[in-house]
């Protein structure tokens, strides 16, 4: 199998000035997808513009947040490892978490359904899951995302296993971490990486490759990334260390979904 990668924008809702970067970017043919914030206050307007723009339609997946702004729920606020007392996220919790309580984890649930369900309350039906700071790479909010993407058929992120930066310790999680998210979802990209990823030498040969993008606007046709030093063109590394290679959506992932009739195994909270 060849190479296959998408290059996910991230942030896409945060506010009108990223949808505009994230937009010409998609127009540009820099990024093939992006995720979306349902609480932040350009979600709106990401919305309408993947309705009303065909290279964004069905490469739109929801970036489900618990660590910024406020929730779409009311149980979540009642956390105060998730939430402070001014209706806002503050996500506190270790990531080496491996254990939540029921309510919690029953509060984490109601948030991820309120966030997926403003989407299609905004006509966005989200192509995939992944989380706003990575909140999903601590264990159980990642099996949470998984077993929910399971149930609405779309594929999830993995944790990053490409980078030089990755000590042994963290490795080996990651590895465990990935193969629960495999197990349960279903749908996953076979390696994650950053634009410092691909600039250090690390691009895979076969599979499906995801590079996790935050654009910025670099002159009037270029794109620097908060990855990347100042003044790095995105564009120009892309390009450098994938050429040729056509960039896709998730929908690449179809083939590899679970069926929703055949739910994983319960693991460890």
């Amino acid at each position: 199998m060849s190479l296959q990668v998408i290059v996910n924008a991230d942030d896409f809702g945060l506010n009108e000035p990223t949808n505009a970067v994230i937009l010409r970017a998609f127009q540009s043919g820099v990024i093939s997808s992006a995720t979306a914030m349902a609480n932040m206050p350009a979600f709106r307007n990401a919305c309408a513009l993947a309705r009303q723009q065909p290279l964004l339609r069905g490469r739109i997946g929801l970036h489900f947040n618990l660590s910024h702004g406020r929730p779409l729920s009311e149980a979540i606020l009642e956390e105060p490892a998730l939430c402070n007392e001014a209706g806002e996220f503050d996500f506190s919790l270790s990531r080496k978490c491996l254990w939540l309580s029921r309510r919690t984890r029953q509060a984490v649930e109601l948030e991820l359904a309120a966030q997926w369900q403003h989407c299609l309350g905004l006509g966005l039906l989200p192509s995939h899951l992944d989380s706003h700071q990575h909140v999903h790479n601590v264990w159980p909010i990642g099996e949470i995302v998984a077993r929910f993407a399971a149930r609405e058929g779309v594929p999830v992120r993995l944790a990053r296993n490409l980078g030089r930066n990755i000590g042994a310790g963290k490795r080996a999680f990651k590895a465990l971490l990935n193969r629960r998210l495999r197990q349960l979802a279903g749908g996953c990209a076979d390696h994650v990486c950053t634009p410092v990823d691909l600039r250090d030498g690390l691009t895979p040969q076969t599979g499906v490759l995801e590079v996790v993008v935050h654009p910025s606007a670099l002159g009037c046709a270029d794109f620097g990334d908060a990855y990347l030093e100042s003044g790095e063109s995105l564009m120009e590394l892309l390009e450098q260390r994938l050429p040729g290679l056509q960039r896709v959506g998730y929908g690449a992932l179809a083939g590899r979904r679970l069926s929703r009739a055949t739910p994983a195994p319960d693991g460890p909270r």
